[in-house]
């Protein structure tokens, strides 16, 4: 099946093709997803059901906006991603009130930004200085001064320019290899 006689099908409520879709085919997407997206253990059909539910509100509306300009994987988790991480930062603010990875902006733009956010924080996460991480983090992604992080690491502005050149020296070399 092609991507658009897949989304026909969902929004025909084909049980068979939706139950290979969803519990089949995107099994390591959705997986993918619950890892980066939650902090904590979610159920895995738990996760599809209420995804499912979300696709198919006012008669599949957001099944409906599929275009296929993308593959079908790439709009599923970008739909996915949105929809979780909106919920999650509903019932749990971690970030202070607002997230890193999606910010307000037309729906090109936060689908690039979320993408990007999330290829961002997986790139990170494989990195094993931890200082590194926190010094991109607050003077690349947060843009704090530079004299505040130097002063929170108890280092100069200086040394802080030298450690944030290595850290993005790494993140380069973990990105290079990844790609």
């Amino acid at each position: 099946m092609n991507d658009k006689q897949i989304i026909e099908a969902l929004i025909a409520r084909d049980e068979q093709v939706t139950r290979q879709f969803l519990f089949v085919s995107c099994r390591p997407l959705f997986v993918s997803i619950i890892n980066q997206v939650f902090s904590y253990k979610v159920d895995y059909d738990e996760f599809v059901n209420e995804f499912y539910l979300h696709l198919m509100e006012n008669d599949a509306k957001r099944l409906r906006q599929f275009e296929g300009r993308s593959s079908i994987y790439s709009w599923i988790k970008i739909v996915a991603i949105r929809y979780f991480i909106a919920k999650r930062d509903r019932v749990i603010d971690m970030n202070g009130g607002k997230s890193l990875i999606v910010q307000e902006g037309d729906d090109g733009d936060t689908e690039k930004k979320t993408t990007a956010g999330m290829d961002v924080e997986r790139l990170l996460s494989q990195m094993s200085n931890k200082r590194y991480v926190y010094v991109i983090r607050r003077l690349i992604l947060q843009e704090a001064e530079p004299q505040k992080v130097a002063d929170e690491l108890g280092v100069t502005v200086d040394n802080l320019y030298n450690i944030k050149k290595r850290a993005l020296t790494n993140l380069i070399q973990i990105a290079r290899k990844e790609y």
